[in-house]
């Protein structure tokens, strides 16, 4: 338990340290590089137009991110990233467990309910952080019922409701990334309300034959929305290839226990179900 609650809390110390570095990382970045690059091809462009000589618009990079709703956007994108992958590296770990011989049980041999302290000598020996993660808490909770109960059904059951309940825990976990993932396409939906709504502000001055502050307007609420939904699109792939690598780690595990534990367990004739 208070190892499960260590993991926790370093976890949310990592999340909060990872928002205030995503912040100052972008938020400088914006304010040093792009935001100057935006004003400076702004301002070339409107000094072309004044001197009346014809141009194409590029369509500029720093232009289309230079709002404050991109930067937020960026801000999350980095945010949920690096939640997601300090989530995998855990996972990463736990999956190296699957390769060590945790418990070694010839083959053909019987595992007898007397038996199961002698087998959970090396699960006790590993680390506490080790210790704590899903392989070895499954086997230990299934020798531990098997010799209690002396029933390979409940050995077997303990197994699957380990493994149930540390699914739920990891998809439970991922509900700050969903949010995130449901709070950047919000975001470039507030700046394109807000790009549109400015742009009717200065519809007086379109129709005395300024469209300057009107396309400017509408450029906001268009690459707001652009941008947000192409981060979107990032994150969301990024979310399933964790979901896929912590639900694969769950099944490997459930089955781990099933061909290296529970298919030498033997109960005695009298109390086997």
């Amino acid at each position: 338990m208070n190892s499960s609650t260590n993991r926790s809390t370093n976890e949310l110390f990592f999340q909060i340290v990872a928002l205030l570095l995503a912040v100052i990382i972008v938020h400088t970045i914006f304010v040093t590089v792009v935001r100057p690059n935006a004003e400076s091809t702004i301002r070339q462009h409107a000094e072309m137009a004044a001197a009346g000589e014809d141009y194409v618009v590029p369509r500029s990079f720093f232009i289309v991110i230079k709002d404050l709703e991109q930067e937020a956007c960026f801000i999350l994108m980095f945010w949920a990233l690096a939640i997601m992958g300090y989530k995998t590296r855990t996972s990463i770990r736990e999956n190296k467990m699957l390769q060590k011989p945790l418990i070694s049980i010839a083959e053909g041999s019987r595992v007898l309910p007397e038996d199961a302290a002698q087998l959970a000598r090396p699960l006790q020996a590993l680390p506490e952080v080790e210790r704590s993660y899903l392989l070895p808490r499954a086997l230990q909770t299934a020798l531990t019922r098997f010799q209690v109960t002396a029933s390979v059904q409940f050995a077997t059951e303990a197994v699957t409701n380990v493994c149930e309940t540390e699914n739920d825990r990891l998809d439970s976990e991922l509900s700050m990334v969903r949010y995130i993932t449901w709070a950047i396409p919000s975001i470039g939906f507030i700046g394109t309300v807000r790009g549109i709504g400015a742009a009717l502000g200065q519809a007086h001055e379109a129709m005395q034959g300024n469209i300057a502050g009107v396309t400017s307007s509408l450029g906001v609420a268009f690459n707001s929305t652009f941008i947000a939904l192409l981060i979107s699109m990032v994150v969301m792939f990024f979310m399933f290839q964790l979901q896929l690598i912590q639900e694969r780690l769950v099944l490997d595990s459930q089955a781990h226990c099933e061909n290296n534990l529970l298919r030498f367990l033997k109960a005695p004739k009298a109390t086997q179900s």
